[in-house]
């Protein structure tokens, strides 16, 4: 009798759905995911339309004049406390301007006054949200 072969990748994801699922259940989780998976979403964004023109770690320091260690950590996973001046002059680099918009929304909570949130920042063909 011939055995079915264990399909691991399709298992895993099935595993990783039913884990988000519950863990979007509690909302304070679910208030707090879209912010820290864009803020994920745009190291990752920048990293890959770097490689996308060709230019390594070394080479985008070289052209803003600052170190490789400084690329990396503004392309490392997590990081969140780019400035506008820097996110303007890496997309530069890149040949891309860097556009900005900004909006607020009303959310409910503790507090008398609204919470500020930005919106969008477009690098090139690539679009994130960035709270």
């Amino acid at each position: 009798m011939a055995e079915q072969k264990r399909n691991y990748l399709a298992e895993g994801e099935a595993r990783y759905r039913r884990y988000r699922e519950r863990l979007l259940a509690d909302p304070e989780v679910a208030a707090v995911y879209p912010e820290e998976a864009d803020k994920k979403a745009l190291w990752l964004q920048l990293v890959e339309a770097r490689q996308k023109v060709g230019l390594t770690q070394a080479e985008m320091a070289r052209r803003l004049g600052v170190s490789q260690a400084q690329i990396a950590r503004i392309e490392k996973r997590g990081y969140d406390t780019y400035t506008l001046n820097t996110l303007r002059r890496y997309v530069a680099v890149l040949g891309a301007a860097l556009s900005w918009k900004c909006g607020y929304q009303r959310q409910a909570n503790n507090l008398s006054h609204d919470v500020v949130s930005t919106k969008c920042v477009i690098i090139g063909p690539i679009c994130v949200r960035v709270i």
